[in-house]
């Protein structure tokens, strides 16, 4: 099932080892959204653990934010683009690009988030019912084949052998394996 992300909500529980080594777990839920960039995040950690010296962060739960952009003690410097590139989509734009970055092959955290829109689009087929109709969409596309001979179609091997190498499915979204 597709990751539901609500970007507006994104927020990370913030404390530090210090702390959680002495036995509390004190910090404060941060709002992604209330923060410019990283480096305004990283200004309003301080501040909420302004009683250290020298906090050395811990981010000890987080909710909404994309897999990949946070750890236990990091938050990649896409994290702001990220979310605000996911802003700009539309809920199911946003639902199929987190499935296709979720996939293994693409990197939320290192890669610039204009080139991974860039190949999203590529990549990116569309949501159908089944992968059956995508194959036979494809298949009424075809203006080689006659009625007469498109009757006569195995929809669904078609669709297991486009499936075998060239597309890949998650949830209804259809994607190029590329």
């Amino acid at each position: 099932m597709a990751q539901k992300i609500d970007i507006t909500e994104a927020k990370v529980y913030v404390g530090t080892y210090r702390k959680y080594n002495e036995g509390s777990l004190f910090g404060e839920w941060l709002k992604l959204s209330d923060y410019a960039d990283k480096d305004d995040f990283y200004r309003g950690c301080r501040e909420l653990h302004k009683d250290e010296e020298d906090p050395e962060f811990m981010f000890q739960d987080y909710e909404n934010v994309p897999d990949g952009l946070i750890r236990e003690s990091w938050i990649s410097d896409n994290a702001f683009y990220v979310l605000e590139a996911l802003q700009d989509m539309n809920e199911s734009q946003r639902e199929a690009f987190l499935i296709w970055s979720n996939n293994g092959h693409h990197s939320l955290a290192d890669k610039d988030i204009g080139d991974l829109i860039s190949d999203f689009d590529c990549e990116f087929i569309g949501l159908y019912k089944s992968e059956e109709d995508f194959a036979t969409e494809l298949i009424a596309n075809r203006e080689d084949l006659t009625d007469f001979a498109r009757q006569y179609l195995d929809y669904e091997a078609y669709a297991r052998d486009l499936f075998c190498s060239d597309y890949w499915s998650e949830d209804g979204y259809i994607f190029l394996n590329v």
